[in-house]
């Protein structure tokens, strides 16, 4: 079966590229949604648990924008370049994939200070919020398009090959 880079990538150089590219950003992630909904629950927004989910908020972010730059460099850009697409649902996958970061990345910026600086704690709590469920849609846009065989939306077969994703 054919498959798209997406889970090509994650089928690569195994355990490290699954690892890298999928566990230990949807682990930091959930802990930072799941955090967020007990802070929100529970109306308290001091102590440990805000610490944490500060600090996994920055490191995601962080985090990930270095997996946008590692894939956009070493992954999208070459196969750009090479013309090897795997059709519309490839670059879905990939794309929403990437795309998952940079709401990450906002609350990173967010956490930091640099982002929405002077707007009220509601105003940032709000924008957190969001920012988490763009990375929850768009992600699972990613996962669920990059187990589609794209040969059903008309991919020319191609052979499937490791080399530049390990």
């Amino acid at each position: 079966m054919n498959m798209t880079h997406y889970m090509e990538l994650l089928a690569s150089n195994q355990p490290w590229n699954l690892l890298f590219f999928m566990a230990v950003p949807v682990i930091l992630a959930e802990t930072l949604a799941i955090s967020e909904l007990y802070l929100l629950y529970t109306n308290r927004f001091k102590g440990g648990l805000r610490k944490l989910n500060k600090f996994v908020g920055i490191t995601v972010g962080i985090y990930f924008a270095g997996v946008i730059i590692y894939l956009l460099n070493n992954v999208v850009i070459p196969i750009t370049q090479n013309g090897q697409w795997r059709g519309v649902i490839d670059v879905i996958a990939v794309g929403t994939y990437l795309l998952s970061g940079i709401p990450l990345l906002l609350v990173a910026l967010l956490e930091l200070g640099i982002f929405a600086k002077k707007k009220t704690e509601k105003y940032k709590l709000a924008l957190h919020i969001t920012f988490i469920a763009l990375f929850l849609i768009f992600g699972h846009v990613a996962m669920i398009t990059g187990m589609v065989n794209p040969d059903i939306f008309g991919s020319k077969a191609v052979q499937t090959s490791h080399a530049h994703l390990d």
